[in-house]
């Protein structure tokens, strides 16, 4: 049966849209997973290179899978939930990084003692295809949420942000520092949440420290433009203020460095775009997910809300004035463009102009030079004509017919001067008509 017959059931429905069943189940996608205390969790993300083949992360779970004899994900997977005995995996795949998460059972003694990634072949997670951008452990404890106990016993002494979530039926604390295992630490509390619920709060908090990462990444680009778009800025200042003074000569040296700045800010447009948008994008989900922690203030303590945007928010606005500059420095180049366009165009018409006033005027020469030319053709044609004439005037009056050489050439001397000129008159009207209509 196929799957249009069998979404039609027993009412006879219409033939389903072939995506119909895969957009539905977009909304259960990467569910949390149920979490109970004592556990340790750790999680790493990694950044695909633009050189990465796409199906590397996959290719990675799969040989892990084979490893412990469970079947290898589906080829177009781009979620794995699965329990391979000592430890539960997870690994989730995004546009431009991938996350895996394992799961092991936890001590309340010491949490962060036996990380759980520790349970997984250490040359495995060495060979993950990509780029660590954040690393994590977290544990899951039922415990009294004390801040000064906790700083001292699982975070070094560190200064750390906290806040309960859900309503205080869990509370969550981190000094959002790299230890020396290059992983942070991430310790929650359990005050009455469901596994459920355990599993999505602690979902949100890693969520929140990648896309935290992802946004900054736009940070550095950031920082890099803006002595290039000082440089640039200043160079546009040069070519407009050269706009103002005259100087016809000088117009195809500021279209030639007006071009070189466009090329430069075109080409640095299209290399960041991407990342300055996919840094608000992230920015965004850091705020939702905070919002779904629905955090209580512990005293003494900065709130997860309150730390991130002291820090993150100053960064994204500094990437979002960046990429606003980069766009009016690229409207700015387009007019500077528009009004030198518009100049040389305007130079070119009185150019043009000058061209055909000296064009009319040789034709005008030229006129009156063929019409000396042909006058002078006139005379010349009568006169060989005529002497003609006066040639067979001549041999007839020898021949005793009675002409008189004088009187033959007087007499044929105008009329061979009107027929010539006729006659060259219409030879240059033909020639004229056939230019014409050529």
């Amino acid at each position: 049966m196929s799957v249009a017959a069998a979404a039609a059931g027993p009412y006879g429905l219409p033939p389903q849209h072939p995506m119909r069943i895969a957009l539905n189940d977009e909304v259960h996608a990467r569910p949390p997973e149920a979490l109970e205390p004592p556990l340790s969790l750790s999680q790493i993300a990694l950044l695909h290179p633009e050189d990465m083949p796409p199906a590397a992360p996959w290719e990675a779970m799969r040989d892990l899978a084979l490893r412990f004899g469970r079947p290898p994900p589906a080829p177009d997977a781009n979620h794995v939930s699965a329990n391979f005995g000592p430890f539960r995996l997870r690994w989730e795949r995004h546009t431009e990084f991938s996350r895996c998460m394992v799961i092991t059972p936890g001590t309340a003694e010491a949490p962060f003692a036996e990380p759980a990634i520790a349970a997984l072949p250490a040359d495995w997670v060495a060979a993950l295809p990509g780029q660590l951008v954040v690393a994590t452990h977290a544990a899951l404890l039922a415990d009294e949420p004390d801040a000064g106990a906790i700083a001292a016993r699982h975070f070094a002494g560190n200064q750390i942000i906290g806040a309960s979530v859900l309503d205080a039926r869990g509370f969550a604390f981190t000094d959002m520092r790299i230890a020396a295992d290059g992983f942070g630490q991430l310790l929650v509390l359990d005050r009455g949440m469901t596994p459920w619920q355990a599993g999505r709060i602690v979902q949100r908090l890693l969520e929140i420290d990648t896309y935290r990462i992802m946004a900054l990444l736009a940070l550095p680009v950031a920082r890099e433009l803006v002595p290039i778009l000082a440089a640039d800025e200043r160079e546009l200042a040069g070519i407009i203020a050269a706009l103002l003074g005259p100087g016809e000569a000088d117009e195809p040296v500021l279209l030639s460095r007006l071009t070189r700045l466009a090329a430069g800010t075109e080409s640095r447009e299209a290399r960041h775009r991407y990342r300055f948008d996919a840094a608000a994008a992230y920015h965004e989900l850091v705020q939702r997910r905070i919002e779904e922690l629905r955090e209580g203030r512990i005293e003494g303590l900065q709130t997860f809300r309150e730390f991130t945007e002291r820090r993150l928010a100053p960064a994204m606005n500094t990437c979002r004035t960046v990429g606003r500059r980069q766009d009016q420095l690229a409207a700015r180049i387009a007019r500077a463009t528009g009004l030198l366009s518009t100049r040389v165009d305007l130079v070119r018409r009185r150019q043009n102009q000058s061209l055909l006033e000296s064009m009319n005027r040789r034709a005008q020469m030229q006129l009156r030079l063929q019409q000396t030319v042909e006058g002078l053709s006139v005379a010349a044609i009568t006169y060989y004509v005529v002497g003609l004439i006066a040639y067979i005037a001549r041999g007839a009056g020898a021949a005793g017919l009675g002409l008189r050489e004088e009187l033959v050439v007087a007499a044929a001397a105008p009329i061979v001067a009107v027929i010539a000129f006729i006659a060259i008159r219409r030879l240059r009207r033909e020639a004229t008509d056939e230019g014409g209509a050529a």
